[in-house]
């Protein structure tokens, strides 16, 4: 039972998003801002008590105080208590919303996690400064706030990003990156703590999470969004009404200067400032201690005991209890897996799902056929399902490294069990045909010779 201590820590956070969540009301249209307006944007370092946080958060901050207003437009809003959350999570239906609150009650909620905040002052013009919380306060109205989540393209970092490029005038210019990496290599950088969910997205998202991805396609990650606006250079385009910046108008960072024909224009850093608003607190927020068993270690001791049952199996060549319920379970999980990969793939609006290669040895087939394991009537079903399955999970492990997606190692004992099982089970059944026919021969001879 779980001391006062313990279950504060374990409401707190809910009752703070209920707090919030109470609070979201858009702020009051028509404001117009001042000249020391700023608009920043937060960056929130990882959380990680829970997995949708693990990656960080982004949101704009806007804040005037001559006119009194000091708001952050979060588009990081869910309800996990909406009917069959789970449901429309995994389908993809998960809709986000872009919630209002005060700085103050930001900086509160996640102060009280422990995580870093950095503030990035946005180099914009007093005009752009102005069109941009227009833009956020019309998409924070209640019939306008609702978006369809999406994690690759559609999400709390992107949306900011968007926002910002919407109502810059000029071209945003962002350093390169490092090349070669894929979406699933930047999953990787932030689930490493944790090699079962890194395990568990790995097996869900499909081949086309591991093409090389651009500049703006790595900004789904908060961090990567931070790092590209802080070298980030706005150029003016072709739109003489927003690319000319005059000297003596707008407060913005001057960069290098661009002469076209009569008027002069200005390149600029995106960024014109960062600070640290709150140090992360690793007493408070850390990954925590891993679990002691690894998915690779659980693969390897599933695969020694399957295989000690399967030598035990092909000795007595005979059908066991203990065989059956660990086939059972075996392939009842595998099913199970398989079932959820099939609802990514064929009924998701997830991206980079389908194809997903680990359906060759996680399939909802394998579920059926856990059940058909206790029916007799059942046997040419089951030789058939065990035959078809050996095979196409033998082919699996045989063109390991020519398919086209990055997979788990992890994969590979786990996938050896199945093939083993399925394969013991064809060979038992072969042997006993065999001896069947011997004794049936024997028989038939010695009938003949009249013994």
């Amino acid at each position: 039972m779980l001391g006062n201590k313990g279950l504060m820590k374990k409401i707190a956070p809910l009752i703070l998003f209920t707090i919030f969540a109470l609070s979201l009301q858009p702020v009051a249209a028509q404001v117009k801002l001042s000249d020391s307006a700023r608009i920043t944007l937060l960056t929130a370092s990882p959380w990680y008590e829970a997995v949708y946080s693990l990656f960080g958060h982004t949101a704009i901050r806007v804040q005037d105080d001559s006119t009194g207003i000091d708001a952050v437009f979060n588009y990081g809003y869910f309800d996990s208590s909406q009917p069959h959350f789970i449901y429309h999570f995994i389908r993809g239906e998960t809709d986000y919303v872009l919630g209002v609150t005060s700085f103050q009650q930001f900086l509160i909620e996640y102060g009280y996690k422990g995580q870093e905040v950095v503030e990035q002052e946005l180099n914009l013009s007093l005009q752009e400064k102005q069109e941009l919380f227009d833009a956020l306060q019309i998409n924070a109205l209640p019939e306008n706030c609702g978006y369809r989540y999406n994690y690759f393209f559609d999400n709390c970092a992107t949306r900011p990003r968007d926002m910002v490029e919407r109502y810059t005038h000029g071209i945003i210019e962002y350093p390169p990156t490092q090349e070669g990496q894929s979406f699933r290599d930047l999953i990787h950088e932030h689930v490493s703590h944790s090699p079962w969910t890194k395990f568990g997205i790995d097996l869900i998202i499909g081949s086309d999470a591991d093409r090389e991805i651009d500049v703006r396609e790595k900004m789904y990650i908060p961090s990567y969004l931070m790092n590209s606006f802080e070298e980030a250079t706005i150029h003016p385009n072709s739109n003489p009404e927003h690319d000319e910046i005059s000297r003596q108008g707008d407060d913005v960072h001057q960069g290098n200067t661009i002469h076209q024909g009569d008027s002069v224009t200005l390149s600029r850093p995106l960024v014109s400032h960062s600070s640290v608003l709150l140090p992360g607190n690793p007493e408070v927020n850390h990954p925590g201690k891993r679990f002691p068993v690894t998915p690779f270690t659980a693969g390897i001791i599933l695969l020694v005991l399957t295989l000690l049952l399967s030598l035990w199996q092909a000795v007595r060549l005979d059908k066991l209890k203990l065989q059956q319920w660990f086939d059972t379970f075996l392939f009842g999980v595998s099913g199970l897996g398989g079932i959820i990969v099939f609802v990514l793939m064929y009924f998701s609006e997830h991206p980079a799902t389908n194809p997903n290669w680990n359906f060759a040895w996680l399939n909802p087939i394998a579920l059926f056929a856990a059940f058909l394991f206790w029916s007799s009537r059942a046997e040419k079903a089951v030789f058939f399902y065990h035959f078809i399955n050996f095979a196409v999970v033998l082919l699996f492990l045989l063109l390991w490294w020519l398919i086209p997606q990055q997979l788990p190692l992890e994969t590979i004992p786990f996938a050896l069990c199945l093939a083993l099982r399925s394969g013991t089970n064809l060979l038992i059944v072969r042997k006993k045909r065999i001896k069947n026919r011997r004794y049936a021969s024997s028989r038939t001879l010695k009938r003949r010779w009249g013994i």
